[in-house]
């Protein structure tokens, strides 16, 4: 397993951004498809955004085109959620995703 661990998440006014980053300790996330996901009270899991192990080609579901950004950095085995523009429903637990593990998820608060 990968022990994937997610970090950045916290509570920010509309507009605000946030970093989120997915790690997965010693082991390299280079060679992996990675997702994430979020969850909203109530709602269910949904996919954020992707970014291939391949050619680094990224997948963005509709309602974060244009304020979200995934990038890697080998270096440091990190992938990285970049979300400018936040509005209160993107509210949610955000996981990332490689193969079948799954971090346990940070926390990000959109609100006044």
């Amino acid at each position: 397993q990968l022990q994937l661990v997610e970090s950045g998440g916290g509570q920010v006014q509309p507009g605000g951004s946030l970093r989120l980053s997915c790690a997965a300790g010693r082991f390299s996330l280079d060679y992996y498809s990675i997702g994430w996901f979020r969850q909203a009270p109530g709602k269910e899991r949904e996919v954020v955004g992707c970014i291939s192990s391949s050619d680094d080609s990224v997948y963005y579901v509709d309602s974060v085109k244009g304020r979200f950004a995934l990038a890697r950095d080998n270096a440091k085995s990190t992938v990285y959620l970049q979300m400018n523009s936040l509005k209160p429903e993107d509210t949610a637990v955000y996981y990332c995703n490689a193969d079948e593990d799954w971090g346990r998820g940070t926390q990000v608060t959109v609100s006044s």
